[in-house]
Parts: structure tokens; C-alpha cells; sequence
């Protein structure tokens, strides 16, 4: 009786997750994983190449496999060395030349044209701009990111000179990934506390 209860109890977890598009995990895979961390598999998947940013946190839904999963986790890596250096190859490594903007700012190029232009903006006003990548979250064909930016305000902005201000605020981005490179994003910045930072916002 209690072997037909456990392989009830185990069809149903597996219909339930493959309603959900998951992947059910039996039992008996679940206890031979006890004592591995939760965390491992995905931090396989990290390019630990110094000269690109490392997450601080990642979550990786298993069902795109381990080929893809890898694939994007490199290629937020790459966009956000950019952000954090603004060397354009990892732009150009990252972002496909269809790519497209979905929440334009008002007077930055659409296209792969548009981060360049902004990041070029930004360091004009805080030349050692930094990215965070606090957390990634790859699910599908979509990354999500939380970043921080730090830096100091000793440049000029819409002909404002800085003092040394610190720079420190916030920003989500969505990023959708095509076969190989990102096509297109959504994203929002704290605009109002980075405004307030550089002092035009009092």
C-alpha cells in the first residue's frame, strides 16, 4: 500500500510540474542531491575570466539545459562589463545589431548605438563609473538583472560641473536573448536618487 501511495504521490508531483513547464525531481533524485548545495549547479555556469563582472547571485530555471543556461549567464556577464567599463567590444559581444531599446530615453539612438551613446553620457559626468551585478535571474529566453552603479560625480552634466559627489543607485533590466546575442530589453533606473545625487534634484 505504501508503494502505491509513494508512485501516486510521484505521477502527480510530475503532472503538476509539467503543467507548470518544469522538470519534477523524484524522490530518489532528491536524496542523492541532500547534501549538495543548491546553489553549485549554477555557479558552474559563471565565465570566471577576470576581466568580466561575476554575479553576486544567480538563479537559473534547469528546464533551458545547461548549454543555454551558460550561453546567457555569458552573455549578461558581457553587457555588464560593458556598463562597468565601457569598452565597447563587450557590447558588441553581447547585443545583436537588431537589437531594440523598448524603453527608449528621451534623445538616446535607438539600437545597439543607444547603450553606447549613454554609457559614453554617463562617464562624462562620473568618469569611474561602476557596475554591480547584484543579481541574475535566467528564465527562458529572458535575463533579469538588478545592478548597481557607484561612482563619483567629478565631471560635467548638462553643463553642471560635479564636486565628487558619490553615485550610488539602482536599476532592474529585462533582457530578451535571441539564438545568440540580446535583441532587445526593458529597463528602470532610480532616476530621481541619482538626480538628487548629482545635486539637480534638491
Amino acid at each position: 500500500m505504501r508503494s502505491r501511495t509513494l508512485i501516486r504521490a510521484a505521477a502527480i508531483t510530475a503532472a503538476v510540474a509539467s503543467l507548470a513547464g518544469g522538470t519534477a525531481m523524484s524522490a530518489h533524485a532528491h536524496d542523492n542531491r541532500h547534501h549538495q548545495s543548491p546553489r553549485a549547479w549554477p555557479q558552474r555556469l559563471i565565465d570566471r575570466s577576470p576581466d568580466l563582472v561575476q554575479p553576486e547571485a544567480l538563479t537559473v530555471d534547469r528546464s533551458i539545459g545547461a548549454r543555454r543556461a551558460a550561453q546567457e549567464v555569458h552573455l549578461a556577464q558581457q553587457l555588464y562589463t560593458f556598463w562597468n567599463t565601457g569598452q565597447q567590444k563587450y557590447l558588441d559581444a553581447a547585443v545583436s545589431p537588431q537589437f531594440k531599446d523598448n524603453t527608449l530615453p528621451t534623445g538616446r539612438p535607438q539600437g545597439p548605438t543607444g547603450p553606447a551613446f549613454a554609457s559614453k553620457n554617463f562617464r562624462t559626468a562620473v568618469p569611474d563609473l561602476t557596475c554591480e551585478l547584484s543579481d541574475v535571474l535566467v528564465t527562458g529566453d529572458k535575463i533579469t538583472a538588478r545592478l548597481i552603479f557607484r561612482g563619483h560625480f567629478t565631471g560635467t552634466f548638462n553643463g553642471l560641473q560635479g564636486k565628487g559627489q558619490s553615485v550610488d543607485f539602482n536599476a532592474i533590466d529585462i533582457q530578451h536573448v535571441g539564438t545568440d546575442k540580446i535583441i532587445e530589453d526593458w529597463h528602470i533606473e532610480d532616476n530621481e536618487r541619482l538626480l538628487t545625487q548629482l545635486g539637480i534634484n534638491s
